[in-house]
Order: C-alpha cells, then sequence, then structure tokens
C-alpha cells in the first residue's frame, strides 16, 4: 500500500478512484473502463505537475519516504556477491551502517552506506539510520581494507544525522566522523559517494569525501536539518519550510555550488515508485563515473580529492560594507 506524502493528496482521491473502478471488473469496453483511461491520465499530469515543482521542504520529505530504496537495495539490484562484513574490532557493530565486498560491472568493489530499515521493527534495529562511533569505526576499517587490495570505495548515504546520544559521545563520535574525514582525504583508491535519501550534518559527511559525489534528484544534503534550523534561529515549527529554503540544501543548488558532482533523474514520484528504474539509473550514473577514474594514479587521486575540497566554499567577490 502506498504511503502519501501531504502535498500528495490530491493523486490519493484519483488513485483510490481507479482501483474502486478496477475492483468492479470493468468490461474492455465499458463506460467504467473509458473512466479508468482517463483517470489514470490525469493522474500522470497531476503528478508530473506536482513534480516539476516541489519545494525545498517538499523535496525533503520525499527524501525521507518510508517506502524509498535503500543501500541494501541498490547493493541486491546491481552488485552480485556482495559478502557483508561486521564489526569496529573495537567495540561492537553497528547495523546503522553496512559494508562489504562486491562485484560491481565485473569487479570488486567495497560498497558501504547507511541503513535505515523499512518496518518499524528494522528501523529500530537500525537506529533509524542513525551511527554510533562504532558504525564510523567499521566503515573506516573497511575502507582501509579496500586501500590495502586496490578495490574502488562506493558509500551510500541516507541519514539524518550521527546519533546524539550520550553513550556515542562517551565512545569518542566526533573523533570517530573527524578520523573518517582525514583517512578518506587521503585513501589511494577511487571513491565514489551517492547521497539517496537525506544527508544530515557530519554524520553523512563521515562516508561523503570523495572523489565524486552524486544526488539523486529528489535528496538534500545539509549541515543541519530544516526542523533544527527552525528551532535555533526562529524558535517557530512553522519557519521548517522557510529554513528549507535558506540551507540550499537541495541537489540543483547543491551542484551548483560545486559541492556535488551530478545528479541522477528519479522516476516520476520520486525513487520508491519505480525503484528498479532508479536502480538501473544509479548503477549506470556509478559505472561511468568509477570508468572516469579508474586511469588516475594514486597521487593524482589524493590531489584532485585535494583540490575539490580546497575549493568548496571560496568566495569569488566581495560587498563593501556600508558606511
Amino acid at each position: 500500500m502506498r504511503d502519501y506524502l501531504e502535498f500528495e493528496k490530491p493523486l490519493r482521491g484519483i488513485e483510490e478512484r481507479i482501483e474502486k473502478l478496477t475492483a468492479a471488473g470493468a468490461t474492455p469496453k465499458s463506460s467504467a473502463q473509458e473512466e479508468i483511461r482517463k483517470l489514470r491520465a490525469k493522474l500522470a499530469q497531476t503528478e508530473h505537475e506536482l513534480y516539476q515543482h516541489l519545494t525545498p521542504w517538499q523535496r525533503t520529505q520525499v527524501a525521507r519516504h518510508p517506502q524509498r530504496p535503500s543501500t541494501l537495495d541498490y547493493i541486491t539490484q546491481f552488485c552480485q556477491d556482495f559478502v557483508e562484513l561486521h564489526g569496529d574490532r573495537l567495540y561492537g557493530d553497528d547495523r546503522a551502517i553496512i559494508g562489504g565486498f562486491a562485484r560491481f560491472e565485473g569487479r570488486s568493489v567495497l560498497v558501504i552506506g547507511h541503513q535505515k530499515g523499512k518496518t518499524l521493527k528494522e528501523r529500530m534495529q537500525r537506529n533509524f539510520g542513525m551511527p554510533n562511533p562504532e558504525g564510523y569505526r567499521k566503515a573506516l576499517r573497511l575502507m582501509r581494507l579496500a586501500e590495502k587490495f586496490g578495490r574502488p570505495i562506493l558509500t551510500f548515504i541516507d541519514t539524518p544525522g550521527a546519533y546524539p546520544g550520550i553513550g556515542a559521545e562517551e565512545r569518542g563520535q566526533a573523533e570517530a566522523i573527524a578520523r573518517n574525514l582525514l583517512v578518506m582525504s587521503q585513501l589511494k583508491v577511487p571513491i565514489v559517494s551517492v547521497i539517496i535519501g537525506e544527508g544530515g550534518s557530519g554524520g553523512a559527511l563521515a562516508l561523503g569525501v570523495a572523489d565524486r559525489i552524486l544526488m539523486l534528484e529528489h535528496t538534500v544534503y545539509s549541515v543541519i536539518s530544516p526542523e533544527g534550523c527552525a528551532a535555533i534561529l526562529w524558535d517557530d515549527p512553522a519557519k521548517v519550510p522557510d529554513a528549507a529554503v535558506a540551507l540550499r540544501m537541495t541537489a540543483k543548488d547543491l551542484r551548483e555550488f560545486g559541492i556535488v558532482d551530478d545528479i541522477v533523474p528519479e522516476p516520476i514520484g520520486g525513487a520508491h515508485r519505480d525503484p528498479s528504474l532508479m536502480g538501473t539509473r544509479l548503477g549506470k550514473a556509478l559505472a561511468q563515473t568509477l570508468q572516469e577514474l579508474q586511469d588516475l594514479s594514486p597521487a593524482a587521486l589524493i590531489q584532485q580529492r585535494e583540490q575539490k575540497y580546497r575549493a568548496m566554499g571560496r568566495v569569488s567577490g566581495m560587498v563593501a560594507a556600508p558606511a
């Protein structure tokens, strides 16, 4: 059963009408069948118009959709022989991050990503995709293993942020994230990161220091959530949509800023409406991106990675302050 977002309410009535007419057993030449055809055309047009003009807050809602394809969904679709590896060899295994070796387009790669879960039970087991320090240390252990064996790294980002609990802080949450940033910047193998849902703060960035960063069309990537921003700046939940605009967190904004390198188009209605098509598009984009990186030497990879991140946030001009 489809979960409708608040702004998708116009679609619900049309789809429910189609379902009722279909369940009634309309014959191919009946007036009911003609009405179904018209309703489907109206549904397609309405959905197209809705998704052509999404606001940043609406895109955030799509990025968080509970039926959105996850890291495991994509690994299952376009990778083979996936072998999941567990634990950070220091504290334990964090199920909010999964990782292991797999075959992709005929080559061995390391795949790592956040995993939120689909059902409430799975989400609780995965801590709603919010990793503890051991999750980032597990990811770092696997990335160093990939470097040792010369395997490219693919990371899939989908988290509201690192878990902010007391235990996580006691076990060194900030240090774990910072160390990932440091080590990823110097790894001698190609790294490609893709935001497949919500990229929140340092919890996302700890898997996002890469040679190429891709974003799916209806995803977001930001230092803080719109809710957190609205609470800090205005202390007003009604300002959440305004915060989403101010944060410039959409794929289009971030490509214009040079933060991400490419946008992968989603099916009309979002990735969850056609996961198979979305997986095909993402698989092709990742294959092409890896192809562009495969001939670069380790020194060239590190040099380009450094230049990429040094260029972020560069000011091109200054406006004089009023006298």
